[in-house]
């Protein structure tokens, strides 16, 4: 067997669960910024003497920068690899993170967090790939579930890290942490993160053998495995040559899997959307609705441990049930649970127990969509179309906190915002129930990553 089958087939072994580890840290630190500027919010509204629009505007800025990190480097990363892709993506992250901490005016520290932004999509586009691919076909669930986690990690963190430090040190304190954090990190992957073994096998660099050998002594896999990839790596560059195909935009649009390609973005919009509305504006929402602004920070850590739970929790369900009927499952349980909390968050102790729940389930549906996406898609664009559909969600993103802050001007209460949201998370579950499995593009050798059964 190759380096690809035995990935896929056998056990996982130490070195694959510390890339697992890895691909955690970085996702966590997406839940730290988010957190950052969520949890910061009240303060700095005051700060610079922001309308709701303009906050939500300032909060969107990162989104809009993820946006666009996620459609140019996941492009990036099938053209020169996912390892460089995500060094670049996180040292951008990092100097973002550093620059907002002394940011002097509110045009800056949006500027800044535009950067921040593109930095922490390409992080996303590319270790959502490399989640699913140094995972093996039974635990891949789990792994992109613990990988999920990290944001709600990252976001408890956050949190923690917010109610210690904002009282005596203000709010710019917070993204120096976070700053100081991404560059411990930024110079342990350097050390740790290997490339692609997809990647290698499909663009044939010219110490490919070297590399694939070294993966396969870091694998603890036999030598032989590395020539058979090596082999497939011939089949594949003589079956592209014949068919003139290679990475681009327009190959998710193949009759094969255009259909899925549409949903899965129709998906990714509508629940990043409600994701993003729940995390970034609940504390702030609940602060309008009586709460102090620590006890609405109080319950978006909440949210954040509830979402922790809810990744894991749909990584290990996904390793007994269809992932994309389970993706359906806790999207409608995410419209209601998002509806009783609004209906029932009467007090601290009730409105955390209710948030922990909606952290849960919504975690759990960006846990199905990045579960559900690789497994879409051969290794020659697979960053591309996991990148494009998380540029697609960072649109959703973007929307979710512009569109409350206008709608709360507007007079809206929290009752119509949160069922506003219930609203959105339905259809997506009408996006994902006509989501089918897609055969493999023919004029390829490559096979899509799934989480169960092999796609033929």
């Amino acid at each position: 067997m190759n380096l690809r089958e035995m990935i896929d087939t056998e056990r996982m072994r130490p070195i694959q669960w510390v890339i697992v580890g890895i691909c955690v840290f970085l996702n966590g630190l997406d839940g730290y910024d988010v957190a950052a500027m969520s949890f910061t919010a009240t303060r700095v509204q005051n700060e610079f003497g922001l309308s709701g629009s303009e906050l939500g505007v300032v909060i969107s800025a990162t989104l809009i920068g993820m946006a666009f990190g996620s459609l140019i480097m996941g492009y990036l990363a099938d053209r020169i690899g996912r390892r460089p892709t995500i060094l670049i993506s996180v040292a951008m992250s990092t100097v973002g993170m550093y620059l907002a901490s002394v940011a002097p005016s509110v045009l800056v520290l949006g500027v800044v967090r535009v950067l921040t932004g593109i930095g922490v999509g390409g992080i996303l586009a590319c270790v959502t790939v490399i989640t699913s691919e140094y995972s093996s076909r039974r635990w891949r669930g789990l792994s992109i579930g613990l990988y999920t986690a990290g944001y709600g990690i990252g976001a408890t963190v956050g949190g923690l890290v917010a109610v210690a430090l904002q009282d005596q040190y203000g709010w710019r304190s917070i993204f120096l942490v976070g700053a100081v954090v991404s560059t411990a990190g930024l110079i342990a992957l350097f050390f740790l993160l290997p490339e692609s073994v997809d990647f290698l096998t499909t663009k044939r660099p010219a110490n490919l053998q070297a590399r694939l050998e070294g993966i396969a002594r870091r694998l603890q896999m036999p030598k032989e495995a590395a020539a058979a990839s090596l082999q497939m790596a011939d089949d594949q560059r003589r079956t592209n040559a014949n068919s003139k195909s290679g990475p681009g935009i327009g190959r998710l649009f193949h009759p094969t899997v255009r259909r899925s390609t549409l949903l899965i973005w129709a998906a990714f919009f509508l629940t990043i959307f409600g994701f993003y509305f729940v995390n970034s504006w609940t504390p702030r929402l609940l602060v309008n609705a009586g709460m102090t602004a620590d006890q609405g920070v109080t319950v978006g850590i909440g949210l954040a441990l509830g979402g922790a739970i809810g990744s894991v929790l749909y990584g290990l369900l996904a390793a007994r049930f269809a992932k994309e009927r389970l993706l359906l499952v806790f999207l409608l349980l995410s419209a209601a649970a998002v509806v009783i909390f609004v209906f029932s968050a009467a007090t601290i102790a009730i409105a955390f127990l209710l948030g922990g729940v909606v952290g849960l389930l919504v975690n759990g549906c960006v846990a199905g969509l990045y579960t559900v996406t690789p497994s879409l898609y051969t290794g020659e664009v697979r960053a591309t179309g996991v990148g494009m559909a998380l540029g697609i969600g960072r649109a959703g993103a973007i929307l979710a906190p512009v569109m409350a802050g206008v709608l709360l001007d507007a007079g809206w209460t929290t009752v119509q915002l949160y069922l506003g949201v219930a609203a959105v998370l339905l259809l997506a579950a009408v996006a994902v129930f006509f989501i089918r499995p897609q055969q493999r593009e023919p004029g390829t050798t490559d096979t899509p990553i799934v989480t169960g059964v092999e796609v033929r």
